[in-house]
């Protein structure tokens, strides 16, 4: 239990992510809170990646609930993504989620350009 707070304390959208009503049919949506909630509870607090991970994956589902096209984005590329059966599938599903999260803010940041008033 003392674990669980301490996880929670890097999960600041923990609560967010939980309470989320999907449409009805969204299964894949409830899956990825599944996902979430089994990857966080079971990190090692003492590995700094696997904490890196979790506030990482917790900023993703967070964006996925509010920004509408990242959504779509993401269950697209996921719909791609190959989970071969050897080793942790749940960790696998998490660091593709990464992967496809930086993907896709590289593709989408853009410049802007300030023009000048005279």
């Amino acid at each position: 239990m003392k674990n669980n707070k301490q996880i929670l304390n890097y999960c600041k959208n923990f609560e967010k992510i939980v309470n989320t009503d999907f449409v009805e049919g969204d299964n894949l949506s409830v899956q990825l809170v599944k996902i979430y909630k089994d990857y966080i509870f079971k990190i090692d607090l003492a590995n700094e990646e696997d904490v890196s991970n979790a506030i990482e994956i917790d900023k993703i589902m967070a964006r996925y609930i509010d920004d509408y096209l990242f959504r779509k984005t993401l269950k697209q590329e996921l719909l791609r993504v190959k989970v071969k059966s050897c080793g942790d599938v749940i960790k696998t599903i998490v660091e593709s989620i990464i992967e496809i999260f930086r993907k896709v803010e590289f593709e989408q940041t853009r410049k802007i350009y300030v023009s000048k008033w005279i």
